[in-house]
């Protein structure tokens, strides 16, 4: 009983009317990153992934501007399942799909992107497709997926092997144009743990906890769920809180969480792991290994 709760949880979190199956063609095509790619390891294990999103989104919502363009042209506040579901079907079709389907998800992003803009109540005005803006986007999505996966699923992942996710990831955020530069030309996008550290760091003066950051953070501390999940969601939420970096906990008036809280959720969270990970082994990743040939 118990397992098919969490089956049909997981699967209505990923349901974006797309069949897995059209993750096994053409045969033998790589899509952006390929089987040999760090990316499909970090992305494979779908509870740390929906634990990195958590953080991820609660990240971005510290930056006001980014959370504006958000705030503004997005309906999560109506329909965040919604929200997130499209999401997850945009992360699964340029890590997992064939290369058709990934630069399609890409440019359909990026057009949409271009075509947003708005003034923030201070009286700012942004462009969601300001690179910089982006460019917080990206870092904090993939800081926050890296680091559920170190937590939850392979601790001993190797530096190297975090360098490569970062590089292989810019690929995604440089399609919808995050193109960071100095003021020669020179690329200066963090493709290493210490560089993206570094630059995430260099936000931190335009970062604050504001009403409308709080209304977010609240939204998904309380996400509205099925009572036969209640306590299966609420863990998930609360390991997406415990993935924060230690500087977020004080900015948003938090304790930061001690080392047997920690362990705690990670413990409750292994438990689970594996009727989730039996849930989606008809998934888009096992799909797209099929279609490079892999049968486990």
């Amino acid at each position: 009983m118990i397992k098919q709760l969490i089956i049909q949880q997981v699967r209505s979190i990923v349901n974006s009317g797309k069949s897995p199956t059209e993750f096994l063609y053409p045969p033998g095509d790589p899509g952006l990153f390929g089987p040999d790619s760090v990316v499909w390891k970090v992305h494979s294990d779908f509870m740390s992934m929906i634990i990195g999103g958590i953080s991820s989104l609660i990240l971005q919502a510290l930056h006001p501007l980014a959370l504006a363009g958000v705030w503004d042209h997005s309906s999560f506040r109506e329909d965040l399942k919604g929200r997130l579901g499209r999401t997850a079907f945009f992360i699964a079709a340029t890590t997992y799909g064939n290369t058709e389907m990934a630069t399609h998800a890409i440019s359909r992003v990026k057009k949409i992107h271009d075509s947003l803009q708005g003034i923030h109540p201070d009286g700012r005005a942004y462009r969601v497709s300001d690179p910089h803006l982006l460019y917080w986007v990206h870092l904090t999505e993939a800081y926050s997926f890296l680091n559920a996966h170190r937590i939850y699923v392979n601790p001993s992942i190797s530096e190297s092997d975090q360098n490569q996710y970062f590089a292989e990831m810019s690929k995604i955020s440089e399609g919808l144009g995050c193109l960071i530069t100095d003021e020669y030309g020179s690329d200066l996008f963090a493709r290493t743990i210490s560089s993206v550290n570094h630059a995430i760091a260099s936000y931190f003066p335009e970062l604050e906890y504001s009403d409308r950051s709080k209304w977010v953070v609240d939204l998904l501390e309380n996400f509205p769920t099925d009572p036969k999940t209640y306590v299966l969601n609420r863990l998930i939420i609360k390991a997406g809180f415990y993935n924060l970096p230690d500087w977020a906990y004080p900015m948003m008036n938090r304790s930061v969480p001690t080392k047997i809280e920690r362990q705690l959720v990670n413990q409750s969270i292994h438990l689970i792991a594996r009727p989730v990970r039996w849930a989606m082994t008809n998934g888009v990743h096992t799909h797209a290994k099929r279609r490079m040939g892999i049968f486990d």
